[in-house]
């Protein structure tokens, strides 16, 4: 009690350690780093895999673990097909029974329960060394079975080497974080199997990327807003570009609690098929960001409009950008890239999947626990659309990229309003 009284703690030292301020933006994947922690406490882990057929048809699966404080754990298996020529969305989301990991004869990276498994394996395909297989069978009428195999072209990254990159921690102590969120992915991917709906077979062959992601705290202190984006081409060999980002509420920031709304994002470039980029960006809310930054990783919200439906002030277009020096060994210079996404407002939305109230897909146990500040009803956009990709690098990268070349592809992107 005493030490409390007299505790030498600054409150406006930083409380906020984001990992987009490592110099190291690129750090490689080790196999540890996609396994399941399943750690307790306040803590949600996901596995996310998206994928876009050959008739742009959109395949969502995702396993969602979520620890809360004593409670057992809640698992869901959620799945998305969307189809952007007919409109029809298929959605099915379950909780899922006996789930483990390892599986027998696996490690941590695979995991299984008695609605799906998933696992990760060595392929016979030097091309494509690493594979997950999704097996799942969530009603009677909506089964999965995907093959996801990874490039050996394309490493997976996280933000960072050694066992703490991709983290970004809260608290004044890293070593004692009072929370953390930490992202790993697999830029680009492609995918082969079918879905079974209504008993009738869909070819499910296309390309995508996979993201493993935890919220080492409750999800309405982790931020007030997040930005997702996948952009997947066949164009030039394979070309990809991706973002995560997320803003802290104003309780974390470099000066303490009242100094935070820190934007933190991160993304990366794949260009002729191999890993041409990560990026990795801070948006300090007392400082604008430089147009002519050598590095940049961002994402800009244009022209907001208030929606009825949701409350908040959805995008009418969405603007990322991306910015860094080449990961390609023989093909050193800087590479950027840029992407803008008309969406629309709420009258006349254009490429809108779906808004997703959040508070109605979570489970009741974790809704009542994560306790919400009163008012606040958390929804995620999500959107789809055909976008031009416009890039700039080395011309050893792709012939004519020194001049700019436009890149058509399909875009799916999220933005996720908590508070």
């Amino acid at each position: 009690m005493f030490s409390s009284l007299f505790s030498t703690t600054d409150p406006t030292a930083p409380n906020f350690h984001p990992v987009s301020e490592r110099s190291d933006h690129f750090g490689k994947l080790e196999p540890g780093d996609l396994e399941w922690t399943c750690s307790g406490g306040f803590v949600t882990e996901t596995q996310v895999f998206y994928h876009f057929l050959e008739d742009g048809t959109m395949v969502l699966c995702q396993v969602i673990h979520s620890s809360i404080g004593l409670w057992s754990p809640t698992v869901q298996f959620t799945c998305k097909v969307y189809n952007p020529n007919t409109k029809e969305t298929i959605w099915r989301s379950i909780n899922v029974s006996n789930f483990i990991t390892p599986p027998p004869g696996l490690d941590k990276r695979s995991c299984k329960a008695d609605q799906f498994s998933i696992t990760l394996k060595p392929s016979a395909d030097q091309e494509h060394p690493e594979m997950y297989t999704i097996r799942a069978n969530l009603s009677d009428d909506l089964q999965v079975s995907l093959d996801v195999l990874r490039p050996a072209s394309v490493p997976g990254f996280k933000v960072g080497n050694g066992p703490k990159g991709g983290f970004s921690y809260f608290g004044p102590d890293k070593d004692k974080p009072e929370g953390y969120v930490v992202h790993r992915f697999w830029p680009r991917t492609v995918a082969s199997g079918h879905i079974i709906h209504n008993g009738q077979a869909i070819a499910a062959k296309g390309m995508g990327m996979m993201v493993h992601a935890i919220q080492g705290m409750r999800p309405n202190l982790v931020a007030s807003r997040w930005n997702f984006a996948t952009f997947q081409s066949n164009a030039h060999g394979g070309v990809s570009a991706i973002q995560m980002e997320f803003t802290t509420l104003k309780t974390h920031g470099r000066r303490g609690d009242g100094s935070g709304g820190v934007t933190v994002n991160v993304g990366s470039l794949v260009l002729g098929g191999k890993m041409a980029v990560v990026t990795a960006e801070t948006k300090w809310p007392d400082e604008k960001q430089s147009e002519e930054s050598r590095i940049m990783s961002r994402v800009t919200h244009v022209n907001p409009i208030h929606d009825p439906d949701t409350g908040y002030k959805q995008p009418s277009s969405l603007v990322f950008q991306w910015a860094g020096e080449s990961l390609v060994g023989d093909c050193p210079g800087s590479i950027s890239a840029s992407l803008t996404v008309d969406v629309g407002n709420p009258n006349a939305p254009k490429g809108l999947v779906e808004k997703v109230d959040v508070l109605a897909e979570i489970p009741y146990v974790i809704k009542t626990v994560v306790n919400y500040v009163a008012g606040t009803k958390p929804y995620i956009y999500q959107w789809q659309n055909y976008a031009k990709l416009n890039i700039r690098g080395p011309d050893a990268i792709i012939p004519g990229l020194s001049h700019g070349l436009e890149i058509d592809g399909l875009l799916f992107n999220e933005a996720s309003f908590i508070s």
